[in-house]
């Protein structure tokens, strides 16, 4: 059987990625990091191979990760956007910053409970 890689390669790259708002949670600590990402797959493998390489941009999220191991952490989305489908040029940063927002409220992942900055008025 014959595979037309550039009809599959093609469809890959047709193909919509899942975006919205996705967790790094520290479960021994119960801390995490929230963040959004147009590329949900790609953003959490982004995390989690920067982490194995020592070079996370977030140092206190890095030296729970050096102290305590990969299996005290989860990666996991917590919430998609889905873009409107009469909308082709469809922008979804203000959708994902309002989806971000509502999450940072719910978690509050910041000083003792997490790796994000807080936010101002929080």
């Amino acid at each position: 059987m014959s595979v037309d890689r550039r009809a599959l390669a093609r469809a890959y790259k047709e193909t919509p990625r899942p975006m919205g708002v996705y967790r790094v949670h520290n479960r021994v600590a119960d801390k995490s990091l929230v963040g959004t990402s147009v590329d949900l797959p790609s953003i959490l493998n982004r995390e989690l191979a920067q982490l194995r390489l020592r070079a996370h941009r977030n140092s206190a999220l890095q030296a729970d990760w050096d102290a305590l191991g990969a299996d005290a952490f989860t990666f996991e989305v917590l919430d998609t956007l889905t873009p409107p489908a009469d909308a082709p040029d469809y922008d979804p940063r203000a959708d994902l910053q309002v989806l971000e927002a509502l999450w940072l409220e719910r978690l509050r992942p910041w000083g003792a409970r997490g790796y994000n900055r807080e936010p101002a008025g929080a």
